[in-house]
């Protein structure tokens, strides 16, 4: 999520909240991929956390980036909360905003293959460092804050996140958690129709957990194991049940966009936004404000601009808006980043891929999948499903996807496909280890049962 919307544009009935996601549906020629991905600042001299202030703060940070890269600053109260890419013609249209506790998020635009990702994120990292060196600040490329109480965490200066905190305690207990010390990569990916974007919401929720395993990199909280190799993903599971989860019901007989808005209509509303102030509505209906009876808004109605936001504060393993958002991985260095990213394209946008991938989940019940998902925030590779672990598993899965990326056949200059992005993810497979367990025997032995050189060596 960049930054939210403020169009006026009235939404009348059910029906038009469908149509905004049907209009995703895009010809396969038009298919591209974003990837998005956080990460935690700190400044190298103490390790300590970066405030959004101050001459050597967040808001520095972006204004020495907004003078680098031109890119224009997206403005709430006076303040900078993000940068925006200029559209020139079908290029560009990333953007940079900040998460709730200064994770800084680089939202890439819409790309046709993952060279181009590749490309973006390196120069994205090279924009940052040449700004950020100067300031003393670094980035971790771990999935949570390894050091700092939430208490010490700072609080970016944006509405929306002030009514989310507020209510984040009363729906969940580690809600503030995932809110301000955690970080992720997801790759957000098109369909075709209404059908296909059916079967690839469910290949990619029920994988979901295979690769949370494969990019579990979250296994330390204040200074000591935390007893997760991803506890990124172990908070999601007690942020607010009823925006989250494995979706079960994508999985039933009459599967679709409309029911997918129906869903997200009975998830209680957090705010609305009327120009530029942010009204907590924490806990309402949206079918309230729809029919003009929100308490409070009496006699607001709903925009397009109401929905969209609303869209974007729903947060499943796989997220639907006009494209499909993979929810479930640890942040983790560029390679990974990349693997990501590559892992969903392979299965998901070639067909005999995709169809090779449903096949293995398609007999899956609800409770084995809920199970495989509880149980892979700790367990990692060692998770089973139906006897199999997941390592097994993922090397199917690996397989499909290298299938997919080079069927899809798109070379970069030196005549490479795309599939050798993958080979983070076999490796791992390979040695049975993920980025956690080499954390964890890293903190066991050399680190000497600290985190402090995580801030030299797990960085950007």
């Amino acid at each position: 999520m960049v930054h939210d919307t403020s169009d006026p544009t009235p939404i009348e009935t059910h029906h038009e909240l469908v149509d905004y996601l049907v209009q995703g549906c895009r010809p396969k020629e038009a298919w591209r991929l974003g990837t998005e991905h956080e990460k935690i600042p700190f400044y190298r001299n103490g390790h300590t956390p970066v405030p959004y202030a101050g001459d050597n703060g967040i808001h520095a940070l972006l204004d020495g980036l907004a003078a680098r890269n031109g890119w224009q600053p997206i403005i709430e109260d006076g303040l900078p909360i993000g940068l925006i890419e200029p559209k020139n013609g079908s290029a560009g249209g990333g953007a940079i905003s900040l998460e709730p506790g200064g994770q800084f998020e680089l939202s890439g635009a819409p790309v046709r293959t993952l060279h181009d990702t590749r490309d973006e994120l390196l120069r994205h990292l090279a924009d940052v460092k040449a700004v950020a060196d100067p300031l003393g600040i670094s980035f971790l490329t771990l999935g949570m804050s390894p050091l700092w109480t939430r208490a010490q965490t700072p609080v970016m200066p944006k509405g929306r996140y002030r009514i989310m905190a507020n209510y984040m305690p009363k729906v969940g207990s580690l809600g503030l958690d995932m809110m301000f010390r955690t970080s992720t990569v997801q790759v957000n990916l098109d369909f075709s129709s209404e059908a296909d974007m059916v079967q690839k919401l469910r290949v990619s929720l029920a994988l979901q957990p295979v690769a949370t395993a494969l990019f579990a990199n979250s296994p330390f909280t204040e200074g000591r194991p935390n007893g997760f190799l991803s506890a990124r993903s172990n908070i999601w599971r007690d942020t607010d049940g009823d925006r989250t989860g494995m979706l079960a019901f994508a999985f039933e007989d009459g599967m679709g966009f409309e029911r997918y808005a129906d869903w997200v209509l009975d998830v209680p509303t957090y705010f609305v936004k009327r120009g530029d102030t942010y009204h907590d509505v924490a806990g309402l209906s949206f079918r309230d404000l729809m029919a003009g009876k929100m308490p409070g808004l009496e006699g607001e109605r709903a925009s397009l601009s109401d929905w969209i936001n609303h869209l974007s504060t729903v947060f499943p393993e796989v997220r639907l808006k006009q494209f499909l958002e993979m929810r479930g991985a640890d942040v983790g260095p560029v390679p990974m980043l990349l693997a990501q990213s590559a892992l969903w394209v392979g299965l998901l946008y070639d067909q005999t891929a995709l169809d090779g991938a449903w096949d293995l989940v398609r007999d899956w019940t609800e409770a084995e999948r809920q199970a495989l998902r509880d149980a892979v925030p700790s367990e990692g590779l060692a998770a089973k499903i139906r006897g199999r672990n997941v390592r097994e598993l993922a090397r199917e899965v690996l397989a499909l996807a290298r299938a997919g990326l080079k069927a899809r056949a798109f070379q970069n200059a030196a005549g490479e496909d795309e599939s050798g992005y993958l080979d983070p993810l076999d490796l791992i497979v390979e040695r049975g280890r993920n980025q956690a367990d080499d954390l964890l025997a890293l903190w066991h032995g050399p680190w000497q049962q600290s985190v402090e050189p995580a801030f030299e060596e797990c960085i950007f």
